[in-house]
Protein backbone atom coordinates (compact mmCIF):
# COMPACT_ATOMS: atom_id res chain seq x y z
CA UNK A 1 0.00 0.00 0.00
CA UNK A 2 0.87 3.25 -0.75
CA UNK A 3 1.72 5.80 2.26
CA UNK A 4 -0.21 8.69 2.43
CA UNK A 5 2.43 11.84 2.37
CA UNK A 6 0.72 13.97 4.98
CA UNK A 7 2.89 17.14 5.37
CA UNK A 8 2.73 16.73 9.15
CA UNK A 9 2.27 20.83 9.74
CA UNK A 10 -1.33 21.82 9.17
CA UNK A 11 -0.50 25.45 8.58
CA UNK A 12 1.97 27.94 9.41
CA UNK A 13 2.56 31.01 10.14
CA UNK A 14 5.59 32.64 10.48
CA UNK A 15 7.53 31.15 13.16
CA UNK A 16 4.68 29.94 14.20
CA UNK A 17 3.39 26.20 12.73
CA UNK A 18 0.24 24.26 13.75
CA UNK A 19 1.54 19.96 13.57
CA UNK A 20 -1.02 17.16 13.34
CA UNK A 21 0.85 15.70 16.57
CA UNK A 22 -0.02 18.63 18.58
CA UNK A 23 -3.58 19.08 17.17
CA UNK A 24 -4.09 15.14 18.14
CA UNK A 25 -2.63 15.80 21.72
CA UNK A 26 -5.42 18.86 22.39
CA UNK A 27 -8.19 16.94 20.91
CA UNK A 28 -7.57 14.15 23.60
CA UNK A 29 -7.45 16.21 26.09
CA UNK A 30 -11.04 18.04 25.01
CA UNK A 31 -12.36 14.53 24.90
CA UNK A 32 -11.12 13.66 27.92
CA UNK A 33 -12.57 16.67 29.65
CA UNK A 34 -15.67 15.87 28.20
CA UNK A 35 -16.24 12.22 28.68
CA UNK A 36 -15.01 12.36 32.53
CA UNK A 37 -17.54 14.83 32.97
CA UNK A 38 -19.99 12.05 31.54
CA UNK A 39 -18.96 9.44 33.14
CA UNK A 40 -18.70 11.06 37.11
CA UNK A 41 -22.39 11.50 36.29
CA UNK A 42 -22.94 8.11 34.90
CA UNK A 43 -20.77 6.43 37.64
CA UNK A 44 -21.68 8.95 40.55
CA UNK A 45 -18.29 10.21 41.32
CA UNK A 46 -19.03 13.54 42.75
CA UNK A 47 -17.10 16.13 40.83
CA UNK A 48 -18.51 19.12 39.80
CA UNK A 49 -17.10 20.77 36.14
CA UNK A 50 -14.61 22.85 37.62
CA UNK A 51 -13.15 19.71 39.78
CA UNK A 52 -12.66 18.16 36.40
CA UNK A 53 -10.73 20.51 35.35
CA UNK A 54 -8.37 20.60 38.12
CA UNK A 55 -7.84 16.66 37.68
CA UNK A 56 -7.29 16.90 34.01
CA UNK A 57 -4.35 19.38 35.09
CA UNK A 58 -3.25 16.87 37.41
CA UNK A 59 -3.15 14.04 34.81
CA UNK A 60 -1.51 16.52 32.45
CA UNK A 61 1.09 17.16 34.79
CA UNK A 62 1.46 13.57 35.42
CA UNK A 63 1.38 12.86 31.84
CA UNK A 64 4.75 15.42 31.27
CA UNK A 65 6.48 15.41 33.88
CA UNK A 66 6.02 11.29 34.22
CA UNK A 67 6.69 10.81 30.49
CA UNK A 68 9.73 12.68 30.29
CA UNK A 69 10.99 10.71 33.24
CA UNK A 70 9.79 7.29 32.13
CA UNK A 71 11.66 8.39 28.75
CA UNK A 72 15.07 9.48 30.79
CA UNK A 73 15.41 6.30 32.62
CA UNK A 74 14.25 4.05 30.09
CA UNK A 75 15.30 4.60 26.89
CA UNK A 76 18.25 6.59 27.24
CA UNK A 77 19.65 7.11 30.66
CA UNK A 78 23.58 7.32 29.58
CA UNK A 79 22.85 10.40 27.35
CA UNK A 80 20.97 12.34 29.71
CA UNK A 81 23.48 11.54 32.62
CA UNK A 82 25.79 12.90 29.99
CA UNK A 83 23.71 15.86 28.85
CA UNK A 84 21.40 16.44 31.90
CA UNK A 85 20.03 20.28 30.92
CA UNK A 86 18.45 18.13 27.52
CA UNK A 87 16.35 16.17 30.15
CA UNK A 88 14.05 19.68 30.07
CA UNK A 89 13.98 19.43 26.61
CA UNK A 90 10.92 18.11 26.30
CA UNK A 91 10.06 19.96 22.25
CA UNK A 92 12.56 17.40 20.66
CA UNK A 93 10.42 14.46 21.48
CA UNK A 94 11.42 12.12 23.81
CA UNK A 95 8.20 10.32 26.51
CA UNK A 96 7.44 7.19 27.64
CA UNK A 97 3.95 5.76 28.01
CA UNK A 98 5.01 3.82 31.00
CA UNK A 99 6.17 6.61 32.49
CA UNK A 100 3.45 8.63 32.09
CA UNK A 101 0.95 6.53 33.13
CA UNK A 102 2.75 6.27 36.51
CA UNK A 103 3.20 9.81 36.50
CA UNK A 104 -0.63 9.88 35.78
CA UNK A 105 -1.47 7.25 38.83
CA UNK A 106 0.92 9.78 41.40
CA UNK A 107 -0.68 12.98 40.87
CA UNK A 108 -4.14 11.76 40.54
CA UNK A 109 -3.62 9.46 43.70
CA UNK A 110 -3.00 13.11 44.72
CA UNK A 111 -5.97 14.50 43.92
CA UNK A 112 -8.09 12.16 44.97
CA UNK A 113 -6.62 12.35 48.71
CA UNK A 114 -6.74 16.01 48.96
CA UNK A 115 -10.25 15.84 47.25
CA UNK A 116 -11.52 12.73 49.25
CA UNK A 117 -12.42 11.13 45.91
CA UNK A 118 -12.89 7.00 45.60
CA UNK A 119 -9.71 5.86 44.03
CA UNK A 120 -10.90 3.28 42.06
CA UNK A 121 -13.68 4.74 40.85
CA UNK A 122 -11.68 7.85 39.88
CA UNK A 123 -9.22 5.81 37.79
CA UNK A 124 -11.59 3.93 36.18
CA UNK A 125 -12.86 7.15 34.88
CA UNK A 126 -9.46 8.45 33.84
CA UNK A 127 -8.07 5.03 31.95
CA UNK A 128 -11.14 5.40 29.71
CA UNK A 129 -10.45 8.61 28.62
CA UNK A 130 -7.08 8.25 27.90
CA UNK A 131 -8.29 5.57 25.63
CA UNK A 132 -9.46 8.62 22.73
CA UNK A 133 -5.73 10.18 23.40
CA UNK A 134 -3.78 6.67 23.19
CA UNK A 135 -5.80 6.64 20.08
CA UNK A 136 -5.41 9.80 18.92
CA UNK A 137 -1.60 10.05 20.05
CA UNK A 138 -0.79 7.18 17.28
CA UNK A 139 -2.47 8.38 14.63
CA UNK A 140 0.04 11.01 14.85
CA UNK A 141 2.67 9.20 14.84
CA UNK A 142 1.28 7.75 11.74
CA UNK A 143 1.23 10.86 9.98
CA UNK A 144 4.63 12.06 11.21
CA UNK A 145 6.00 8.76 9.76
CA UNK A 146 7.76 7.92 12.51
CA UNK A 147 7.03 4.20 15.08
CA UNK A 148 6.95 2.49 12.10
CA UNK A 149 6.75 -1.31 11.84
CA UNK A 150 9.27 -4.26 11.12
CA UNK A 151 9.76 -5.12 7.28
CA UNK A 152 7.06 -7.34 5.96
CA UNK A 153 5.41 -9.21 2.87
CA UNK A 154 1.88 -8.28 4.01
CA UNK A 155 -0.31 -6.25 1.14
CA UNK A 156 -0.88 -3.98 3.41
CA UNK A 157 2.76 -3.13 4.29
CA UNK A 158 3.59 0.41 3.58
CA UNK A 159 7.12 2.15 2.81
CA UNK A 160 7.72 4.70 5.03
CA UNK A 161 9.97 7.90 4.40
CA UNK A 162 13.28 7.46 6.54
CA UNK A 163 12.69 3.90 6.97
CA UNK A 164 14.41 2.49 3.90
CA UNK A 165 12.89 1.14 0.56
CA UNK A 166 11.10 -1.97 1.75
CA UNK A 167 7.61 -2.07 2.97
CA UNK A 168 6.95 -2.05 6.66
CA UNK A 169 4.31 -3.00 9.02
CA UNK A 170 1.97 -0.06 9.69
CA UNK A 171 2.62 -0.79 13.49
CA UNK A 172 0.90 2.77 14.54
CA UNK A 173 -2.32 1.93 13.00
CA UNK A 174 -2.38 -1.20 15.13
CA UNK A 175 -2.05 0.49 17.89
CA UNK A 176 -4.71 2.81 17.05
CA UNK A 177 -6.97 0.50 16.66
CA UNK A 178 -6.49 -1.55 20.00
CA UNK A 179 -4.81 0.90 22.00
CA UNK A 180 -7.58 3.55 21.38
CA UNK A 181 -11.03 1.90 19.79
CA UNK A 182 -10.89 -1.60 21.39
CA UNK A 183 -9.72 -0.63 24.41
CA UNK A 184 -12.37 2.84 24.87
CA UNK A 185 -15.03 0.15 23.67
CA UNK A 186 -14.68 -2.32 26.16
CA UNK A 187 -14.34 -0.14 29.28
CA UNK A 188 -17.36 2.15 28.51
CA UNK A 189 -19.27 -1.25 28.21
CA UNK A 190 -17.93 -1.94 31.92
CA UNK A 191 -19.21 1.32 32.67
CA UNK A 192 -22.55 1.26 31.21
CA UNK A 193 -22.75 -2.62 33.08
CA UNK A 194 -21.62 -0.61 36.44
CA UNK A 195 -19.02 -3.12 36.95
CA UNK A 196 -17.81 -2.81 40.38
CA UNK A 197 -15.31 -0.06 41.02
CA UNK A 198 -11.23 -1.57 39.56
CA UNK A 199 -11.78 -3.30 36.94
CA UNK A 200 -11.92 -0.79 34.21
CA UNK A 201 -8.81 0.26 35.40
CA UNK A 202 -7.11 -2.95 36.42
CA UNK A 203 -8.79 -4.32 32.61
CA UNK A 204 -6.91 -1.59 31.28
CA UNK A 205 -4.16 -2.33 32.50
CA UNK A 206 -4.34 -6.17 31.42
CA UNK A 207 -5.19 -5.54 28.08
CA UNK A 208 -2.77 -2.55 27.21
CA UNK A 209 -0.16 -4.62 28.29
CA UNK A 210 -1.57 -7.59 26.13
CA UNK A 211 -2.25 -5.37 23.25
CA UNK A 212 1.22 -3.26 23.43
CA UNK A 213 3.40 -6.70 24.31
CA UNK A 214 1.36 -8.23 21.06
CA UNK A 215 2.02 -4.96 18.31
CA UNK A 216 5.60 -5.15 19.52
CA UNK A 217 6.67 -8.39 17.75
CA UNK A 218 5.44 -6.36 14.87
CA UNK A 219 7.19 -2.85 15.81
CA UNK A 220 10.81 -1.58 15.08
CA UNK A 221 12.49 -1.64 18.57
CA UNK A 222 14.16 1.59 19.37
CA UNK A 223 17.07 2.07 17.55
CA UNK A 224 19.36 3.28 19.91
CA UNK A 225 18.45 0.12 22.18
CA UNK A 226 17.58 -2.54 19.98
CA UNK A 227 16.34 -6.22 21.01
CA UNK A 228 17.26 -7.13 25.02
CA UNK A 229 16.93 -10.39 26.50
CA UNK A 230 15.20 -13.16 24.71
CA UNK A 231 15.17 -10.69 21.88
CA UNK A 232 12.17 -8.93 23.79
CA UNK A 233 11.76 -5.25 23.09
CA UNK A 234 11.77 -2.25 25.71
CA UNK A 235 8.16 -1.83 25.18
CA UNK A 236 7.53 -5.50 25.81
CA UNK A 237 9.22 -5.70 29.18
CA UNK A 238 7.53 -2.43 30.47
CA UNK A 239 4.05 -4.46 29.44
CA UNK A 240 5.01 -7.08 31.52
CA UNK A 241 4.41 -5.62 35.26
CA UNK A 242 1.47 -4.02 33.64
CA UNK A 243 -0.47 -7.12 32.61
CA UNK A 244 0.76 -8.84 36.21
CA UNK A 245 -0.86 -5.65 38.24
CA UNK A 246 -4.07 -6.55 35.76
CA UNK A 247 -4.23 -9.88 36.67
CA UNK A 248 -4.28 -9.03 40.22
CA UNK A 249 -6.23 -6.16 40.54
CA UNK A 250 -8.81 -8.63 38.31
CA UNK A 251 -8.78 -11.48 40.52
CA UNK A 252 -8.95 -9.29 43.88
CA UNK A 253 -11.87 -6.62 42.68
CA UNK A 254 -14.05 -9.75 41.21
CA UNK A 255 -13.47 -12.14 43.54
CA UNK A 256 -13.37 -10.28 46.52
CA UNK A 257 -16.20 -7.23 45.67
CA UNK A 258 -18.38 -8.36 42.92
CA UNK A 259 -20.63 -5.83 41.43
CA UNK A 260 -21.93 -2.18 43.03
Amino acid sequence: MTYPQIDPVIFQIGPLAIRWYGLMYLLGFVAAYYLIRHLCRWRRLPLEDAGVSDLLFYCVLGVILGGRLGYVLFYDLSYYLEHPLQILAVWQGGMSFHGGLSGVVVFASIFCLRKKLPLLLTADVLVTAATIGLGLGRLGNFINGELWGRVTDAPWGMVFPGAGPLPRHPSQLYEAGLEGGVLFALLYLFHRRRLSPGVPFFSFCLLYGVFRFAVEFVREPDAHIGFLWGAATMGQLLSLPMVLIGLIGLGWVLLGRGRE
